[in-house]
């Protein structure tokens, strides 16, 4: 067995992490340089995991993210939330910009619907986007690894924190508001609450994210600094969806066996 396949089955999470901003950030240098070039690239997590479970796993471990990313008995309650919860706080965010601060009231009879119901299947098998490219690698790989060793609130902490310096260089490039990297913190608890609620499902998490992004400011018709104040409004409610989910104490103390990675495995005897 070789030194780097002995430490990264010893650092499972370690390698991943480091991995992760590898494989997205690696071109950033070369944006900052002048080379017209995305400077982030969201399949990292997704392509750290891999990696990490060949090295480190094998076909065990890519049978359990497998099986995470089907798993769809969950119960109706967790569905509605993953379905219900994004597009309730953008309605919610969007009737607050119109009616507090003037903002043209969206027309959704003039909305793109059969477009957006592309962009909506699509997110869930392209591994350039934040649903397929994140979520099997933060939620389906990360967090049980952190979960074996910490409670779910010490694990989503951190999690959250590594999740919100990843978005740094969209926020450097313009492509993310500054405000998006608490969002993002305080958006992370949300995703863990409903990964540990639903047994460890990616697919519920994936679900969620699908439906957080899929309806942009623009296609509501919010411009200018109407469109930058929903991210303010969507922002605080997000906050106080996660300080709210907090109150489940029966998540965020201990971890449940399901939502926790299996000891790595060891090494064949010759």
């Amino acid at each position: 067995m070789s030194s780097v396949t002995g430490w990264t089955r010893r650092h499972r999470l370690a390698a991943f992490l480091g991995l992760t901003f590898l494989l997205s950030w690696w071109s950033w240098p070369l944006w900052g340089l002048g080379v017209p070039i995305t400077p982030h690239w969201p399949i990292g997590p997704l392509a750290a995991a891999l990696v990490v479970i060949g090295v480190a796993e094998g076909p065990p471990g890519y049978r359990r993210l497998g099986a995470r990313m089907i798993q769809w008995r969950v119960g109706w309650p967790l569905w509605l939330f993953a379905l219900g919860t994004p597009l309730a706080v953008l309605a919610t965010a969007s009737a607050a910009n119109v009616a507090l601060f003037g903002a043209p009231a969206p027309v959704l009879g003039e909305m793109a619907w059969g477009s957006l119901a592309l962009v909506f299947a699509s997110r869930f098998v392209d591994p350039l986007d934040g649903p397929l490219g994140e979520e099997p690698g933060w939620r389906g790989y990360a967090l049980p690894l952190l979960q074996a060793r910490h409670s779910p609130l010490v694990s989503g902490t951190v999690l959250a924190a590594f999740a919100a310096l990843w978005h740094l260089p969209l926020v450097v490039s313009g492509q993310l508001a500054a405000v998006g990297l608490p969002i993002t913190f305080a958006i992370t608890f949300v995703y863990v609450w409903l990964f540990d609620r639903s047994g460890g499902s990616v697919l519920m998490t994936m679900v969620f994210h699908v439906a957080q992004g899929t309806v942009s400011y623009a296609a509501l018709g919010f411009t200018g600094a109407d469109a930058a104040r929903m991210n303010w409004l969507t922002g605080a409610l997000w906050v106080a969806l996660a300080v709210g989910l907090l109150a489940d104490r029966a998540v965020w103390r201990t971890a449940r066996p399901e939502v926790v990675a299996d000891p790595p495995r060891e090494p064949a005897m010759a």
